[in-house]
């Protein structure tokens, strides 16, 4: 099955101050392409359930989960429902993927880790931390769910199963 969106639901936890940049570019991407977009707040659990309740009665057709906190310890719950409302989902933390969601696109924060240990030791050797550069993340994983996939019935394209990371059978 061949997904034709018009309308993808956008998750966000108003209190996380990095999601602004997010909306900004999902929103310059949705104008671009023709999207609309259905932007829902959550910042308890019992909301996000709302959440997913208010997607499936305006028809959403699919979800975007931006960046937070309460996301990121709700990846379990956000994946559960997505599944349970047939909603193909994306978000950047790869344990989402890992819990049933339909795919992840982000950083490697294992990647990040590494990093900022060299920065750790940079300073432990004498290093003054604002002598130290900003780095942006060079490393950035694809994970599919093909599981997820199939259980919505989707056709993940070979050329996207290629460029994964790692993909969910």
């Amino acid at each position: 099955m061949a997904l034709s969106l018009t309308r993808v639901a956008v998750l966000v936890d108003p209190r996380d101050s990095s999601s602004a940049a997010t909306l900004k570019s999902v929103q310059a991407a949705a104008q671009r392409t023709g999207v609309k977009l259905l932007l829902l707040e959550a910042r308890t659990p019992q909301e996000i359930e709302t959440a997913f309740s208010v997607m499936v009665r305006e028809k959403a057709g699919a979800v975007l989960v931006v960046t937070g906190g309460l996301f990121n310890q709700q990846v379990r719950q956000i994946a559960e429902l997505a599944a349970k409302n047939r909603l193909p989902s994306i978000t950047h933390r790869r344990e989402y993927a890992e819990a049933g969601g339909l795919m992840s696109y982000g950083t490697s924060f294992a990647d990040q880790f590494r990093r900022a240990a060299t920065y750790v030791d940079k300073i432990f050797k004498g290093a003054k931390p604002a002598d130290l550069p900003v780095e942006q993340p060079t490393i950035f994983e694809l994970i599919i769910n093909g599981k997820t996939a199939k259980a919505l019935g989707l056709k993940i394209p070979q050329s996207l199963l290629i460029s994964a990371d790692k993909v969910i059978e």
